[in-house]
């Protein structure tokens, strides 16, 4: 379910078009980065189905994304909870280089 939706970022007149919202489950919330067709889709208090969502790191946070591969739909409203007090997009991850002797 989208809990907000930011403005698209930039002019209209560029080619993509991106804009930032929070989705989220029973499980928890996470930012879901829209981009083209998605960002007219996207409205508050929709309820999404995302196919073949990816996890992608932007300065060591976790963003939802979903890639020309995958699907973004509207579907009927949810009978869950959104669990609010969980976001993964807060939590800071650092990239650790394991060496082996």
């Amino acid at each position: 379910m989208v809990l907000k939706k930011g403005r698209p970022d930039g002019p209209q007149v560029r080619q993509t078009r991106i804009s930032e919202c929070l989705v989220g489950d029973e499980t928890g919330v996470i930012i879901f980065t829209a981009t083209n067709e998605q960002v007219d889709l996207i409205k508050a208090g929709t309820t999404l189905i995302l196919r073949n969502a990816k996890i992608d790191m932007y300065k060591g946070s976790m963003q939802l994304a979903v890639d020309k591969w995958g699907r973004v739909e509207v579907t009927d409203p949810a009978d869950f909870t959104v669990k609010e007090d969980n976001n993964l997009s807060s939590v800071e991850y650092e990239l650790v280089n394991v060496v082996e002797d």
